[in-house]
């Protein structure tokens, strides 16, 4: 029964944190549009999204401070895991956003490619290594991957002049990625 209310526990948690991933990218994403930080140095940039996701996650820790307790424990599965399984999952986190600095001009696909494949390989080598069912992660990296070919049809084809809005439409791809993901899990623990 412990098992069960722990799982639980940690689904809702990871429910709260992806819910809360969203809010923060939607939010940073629709500042820097309305603000039209374009005219405005990158510093400008970097700070609106320090303050996004720096206020979003301070009132998610301080009000759920006992439930991400479980997020880290959850995390600290993949430091258990063979050597070969840490790197096939930090080359599947990193290697697309390392790829952005080749090809600079598409890293909005390597942004979703990143999301998409890091998550959908933690969620492959928890399930296989760690016997959990982190749904969750397969529903982010899922819908992350699967809207690599609608953003590139989108870009090519109405915001092949604007490329900024395609670059707002890949953020926000992810952040409908993690509410979704956050929705299931957070429900799915009722």
């Amino acid at each position: 029964m412990k098992r069960d209310t722990e799982t639980v526990l940690v689904r809702r948690a990871f429910g709260v944190l992806f819910l809360a991933i969203s809010v923060a990218l939607l939010s940073g994403t629709l500042l820097i549009e309305f603000i039209g930080s374009s005219r405005h140095p990158l510093i400008f940039n970097v700070l609106i999204w320090i303050a996004c996701f720096g206020i979003i996650f301070t009132v998610i820790f301080t009000r759920f401070r006992s439930s991400m307790l479980f997020v880290r424990k959850r995390m600290k599965q993949s430091a258990k895991w063979p050597i070969i399984a840490k790197v096939i999952n930090g080359l599947c986190w990193a290697g697309p956003f390392l790829a952005i600095g080749l090809i600079p001009s598409a890293y909005q696909y390597f942004i979703l490619l990143g999301i998409g494949m890091g998550n959908l390989s933690t969620f492959i080598l928890m399930k296989t290594i760690n016997k959990l069912n982190n749904k969750e992660q397969l529903i982010v990296g899922s819908i992350s991957l699967i809207s690599i070919p609608l953003a590139a049809g989108l870009d090519t084809s109405f915001f092949s002049a604007r490329s900024d809005i395609a670059v707002l439409l890949s953020r926000a791809l992810i952040a409908v990625a993690y509410g979704i993901a956050g929705i299931y899990a957070y429900f799915s623990s009722i």
